[in-house]
C-alpha cells in the first residue's frame, strides 16, 4: 500500500494539473504523460488509483518526476466523457488509461492514434474497442471482465444463501453495453434456477433512490447489481439503501461487501487496475497496443460479509463459507 493517508491521496489528486509543470521546470528531459479518464470521482475511484499508482511505481514510474500523469473525472456522468477525451487528446498525452466501455468508447471515438489501456471494460470485441481478444489491432488493449457464466454464479450464489429464494431486483444502467449484456445474462440464468426477475434500470432521468422506490413495489427477495462505473461510483447510496429496505444482494466488485455490503463474486479489479501499470510501461517502451493482447480474468473471489448476513437474518451455508476467499466479521 502507498504510504500516504486516504485524504492525502486525494489532496494529491486534486493538485495533480499543476504536476506536469513542476516535472517540465525540474528537468530538462521530456517525461513520458499518461492520461486517465474514468467516469466517477477522485473519491470514488481512490482504491483503483492508488493501485494504479502503485503498479507504476514498482516499474519505476514517479508522478511528478520520471512521469507527468492527467486525470480527467466524469463526475458521474457520461456526457460529460466525450469533451474529458478530446481534452486528453488535444493535451497530446503519450498513452491514456480508462475503464468501463462508455469511457473507453469516448477515447475510440476521440483518436485511433494514442494508446489506449483499459484497465477493466466488458466485452471490447462486442463494444467495437478491438478487432479480437488475442489480437486487438488499432490502438486499444488492456483487461476485459467478461467471463462465461459469471452472472449465473453470482445468482446460484445468491439463491444458496437467501432460502426460499423465488423473485429478484437486478439493477443495471441503461446506457452502458456492458450493463445490460449482463442483464440479458442474468435473465437467462433467472430462467434455469426458476427465479422470477424483475428489471430495475437506472439511467440519466432515473436516480439510484427512484429505482429502490420501484423495487418496494415489487416482490422481491434479494437484489442483484451489475458491472457498471457509476453503480460502483454510488455505492455508498446502494449499500444505505439496500441495508434500509433489508434486502440482500450480490455485487459485481469486493468493494461492495467491504463497506457493508452482503457479498461480491468478482474479478479482482483493483489487481486489474495494478496490472494495467505494466501495459502502460511496455507501450512507452515501444510496443504496439494492436499487438498486445486484452486479457481476462482466470480467478474469480468470492467476498461474503458476516455481519451484514446476520443481521439480515441470514445463515451462510457452510458449504458457501467453505469456497469464500474472504470473510468479512
Amino acid at each position: 500500500m502507498l504510504c500516504v493517508r486516504r485524504r492525502e491521496f486525494l489532496t494529491l489528486l486534486g493538485g495533480a494539473a499543476a504536476w506536469p509543470l513542476a516535472a517540465s521546470a525540474q528537468q530538462s528531459r521530456r517525461v513520458p504523460r499518461i492520461g486517465v479518464l474514468l467516469l466517477g470521482t477522485p473519491d470514488s475511484f481512490a482504491g483503483r488509483i492508488e493501485a494504479f499508482v502503485e503498479g507504476l511505481r514498482d516499474l519505476g514510474y514517479v508522478d511528478g518526476r520520471t512521469v507527468a500523469i492527467e486525470w480527467k473525472w466524469g463526475q458521474d456522468r457520461a456526457d460529460r466523457l466525450p469533451d474529458l477525451a478530446a481534452e486528453l487528446v488535444r493535451s497530446q498525452v503519450d498513452v491514456i488509461v480508462t475503464g468501463g466501455t462508455p469511457a473507453a468508447q469516448a477515447l475510440k471515438n476521440a483518436t485511433r492514434t494514442i494508446p489506449i489501456v483499459m484497465a477493466i471494460v466488458g466485452d471490447p470485441v462486442a463494444a467495437g474497442l478491438v478487432d479480437s481478444l488475442a489480437r486487438p489491432g488499432g490502438n486499444a488493449t488492456g483487461f476485459s471482465i467478461v467471463a462465461t457464466d459469471l452472472s449465473g454464479r453470482r445468482l446460484q450464489l445468491l439463491k444458496e444463501m437467501v432460502p426460499g429464494l423465488s423473485s429478484i431486483a437486478v439493477m443495471s444502467n441503461d446506457a452502458n453495453p456492458q450493463s445490460q449484456m449482463e442483464l440479458k445474462e442474468t435473465q437467462s440464468a433467472a430462467r434455469s434456477l426458476d427465479l422470477r426477475l424483475h428489471s430495475v434500470p437506472i439511467s440519466a432521468d432515473t436516480s439510484i433512490e427512484n429505482a429502490f422506490d420501484k423495487i418496494k413495489k415489487e416482490p422481491v427477495q434479494a437484489l442483484i447489481v451489475v458491472t457498471d462505473a457509476i453503480l460502483y461510483s454510488q455505492r455508498s447510496q446502494i449499500l444505505d439503501l439496500a441495508a434500509r429496505h433489508r434486502l440482500p444482494a450480490m455485487y459485481p466488485y469486493r468493494e461492495f461487501p467491504e463497506a457493508g455490503g452482503l457479498a461480491s463474486y468478482a474479478p479482482n479489479v483493483r489487481d486489474l487496475f495494478r496490472r494495467a501499470a505494466s501495459y502502460v510501461d511496455r507501450i512507452l517502451k515501444g510496443a504496439n497496443p494492436g499487438d498486445l493482447p486484452v486479457e481476462q480474468p482466470t480467478k474469480f473471489e468470492l467476498v461474503i460479509n458476516l455481519k451484514t448476513a446476520k443481521s439480515l437474518g441470514l445463515d451462510v451455508p457452510p458449504g458457501v463459507l467453505a469456497i469464500a476467499d474472504e470473510v468479512i466479521e
